[in-house]
């Protein structure tokens, strides 16, 4: 804390006191402190080494006493420094009960943020004399530093590892008891959550296809099968369609309705019902959209992190990240691209959500024999691909048949041949999980219906049945 020389820092000594004292009465008030207060919390350097030692026991297993907290402190060499046996005996003797530990904490929880606050203000208020930053650079680090004021384990940097063994221990204990249930955000496709196990939280996800594949209609599908299932916040970023042509294509996909009946105006009897069910299903959704058509990834971060503190945040969406900008100006549009990839990244990790983002293939995919996508095809930059979590793409071998036959039916029609085909009522699609950081990589296959520009499940059989 840097205090000034003519004012003390916010602080609130008896509390400090009374939270350590209370720890030493009961395990169950250990525990609850531990859950709201790091050692760095406390104001006095005394308290802090108590308060680690305190920790230090019951990790241990030990009992958090008079006699076992003298005994750890001496044998750190601590003992004297923090003021000895007898200061140790007054922090016991200041509570006659552990009940009000919560409170007690909360205090000292309250006074550490204020001088966190202190100093990030500090911090700001040189960094705004330097102009050593452009403005929107600083702006955001700004944000970023006062947004973490508060936040727990503030001031940790590493984490020990015997802790770390535990919680991955109960991880692995909590999917063996719960086999078959995704332990991410779920993408309502069955064959794809059992290959991905859903979409992990700080993973960057990349869905890629050449256009017209379905990229938009595969997100938009997997972002409200999300809100709907989890009912925590979506935000879509949608700098190629606006708000009311995402709306429109939802309610097409779900409602099953022709989307292009639904944009003349020729509905059919009972399109109506089938519009109004699903609204009113929508409408629970959390979903927000963006249809920012200029926005920079620094901006997108910005406002994915207020409406975390704000509401909440299951998933992002972005549509699509070529049409992405950076907030500087860089040498060439590759350097760009890798700029935005890893800024994606990075907004996963610090927010803690799986973040979707599409992007075009290059046209490589058209002059390969069968078209069939492949990781080398993702346009302009390897960044993608090395900042991904997750690469999944989107291949229809029915389009490119049916696109043969439409380039052949217009040959016929200039000779008075014959008719153009109708589209099909639905096709296989498939989803190539072509790269998976921790897990395997392979083949989904959907349905994709065009008309409604919907995904659905296809019916198959377990790998293990």
């Amino acid at each position: 804390m840097k205090a000034s020389a003519s004012r003390t820092p916010p602080q609130n000594i008896e509390a400090e006191q009374s939270t350590l004292g209370s720890m030493m009465l009961s395990a169950a008030a250990c525990e609850t402190a531990a859950q709201i207060l790091t050692k760095d919390d406390f104001y006095r350097p005394a308290h802090q080494t108590i308060f680690d030692t305190l920790l230090t026991l019951i990790d241990r297993g030990l009992p958090v006493d008079l006699i076992t907290v003298c005994e750890q402190l001496d044998s750190r060499g601590e003992l004297d420094k923090v003021g000895g046996r007898e200061y140790i005996a007054s922090l016991i003797d200041a509570v006659p009960t552990a009940a009000n530990v919560e409170y007690y904490a909360r205090i000292v929880e309250e006074k550490a943020i204020l001088r966190r606050l202190i100093d990030v203000s500090a911090e700001i208020h040189e960094l705004g004399f330097s102009e050593s930053e452009d403005v929107t650079s600083l702006v955001d680090r700004a944000e970023h530093m006062v947004l973490q004021v508060g936040r727990r384990r503030l001031g940790k940097e590493f984490s020990d590892l015997s802790r770390l063994l535990h919680r991955a221990w109960e991880s692995i204990n909590h999917a063996y008891q719960n086999k078959g249930q995704t332990s991410g955000a779920p993408t309502g496709f069955e064959q794809l959550d059992r290959m991905t196990n859903g979409l992990q939280k700080g993973d960057l996800v990349i869905i890629a296809a050449r256009p017209s594949m379905g990229k938009t209609a595969l997100a938009l599908n997997i972002s409200v099968n999300c809100a709907l299932a989890t009912r925590e916040p979506v935000a879509i970023f949608s700098l190629e369609m606006s708000s009311e042509q995402l709306v429109h294509r939802m309610i097409s996909s779900l409602a099953k309705v022709d989307g292009h009946r639904m944009r003349s105006g020729y509905l059919r009897d009972g399109d109506w019902e089938k519009i109004v069910q699903i609204s009113t299903k929508l409408e629970a959704a959390p979903i927000l959209i963006d249809d920012s058509t200029d926005i920079s990834a620094m901006a997108m971060r910005a406002k994915c992190r207020r409406l975390k503190a704000e509401r909440g945040l299951g998933l992002v969406m972005v549509d699509y990240l070529q049409l992405m900008r950076w907030h500087r100006i860089v040498e060439n549009r590759n350097q760009e691209i890798s700029e935005i990839a890893r800024a994606l990244k990075g907004l996963a990790r610090e927010l803690n959500v799986p973040v979707i983002a599409l992007s075009q293939l290059s046209r490589q995919t058209e002059r390969r024999e069968g078209n069939k996508p492949m990781l080398s095809d993702l346009r302009e930059s390897g960044a993608i691909e090395a900042e991904a979590d997750v690469v999944m793409m989107i291949y229809r071998p029915d389009y490119y048949k049916q696109r043969e036959a439409r380039l052949a039916d217009a040959e016929e029609d200039d000779d008075g041949g014959l008719e153009r085909p109708e589209e099909p009522e639905g096709e296989v699609a498939e989803i190539i999980v072509a790269k998976q950081r921790n897990g395997p990589t392979g083949t989904v296959k959907l349905s994709f219906i065009p008309k409604y520009a919907s995904f659905e499940n296809l019916a198959y059989i377990p790998e293990d049945a």
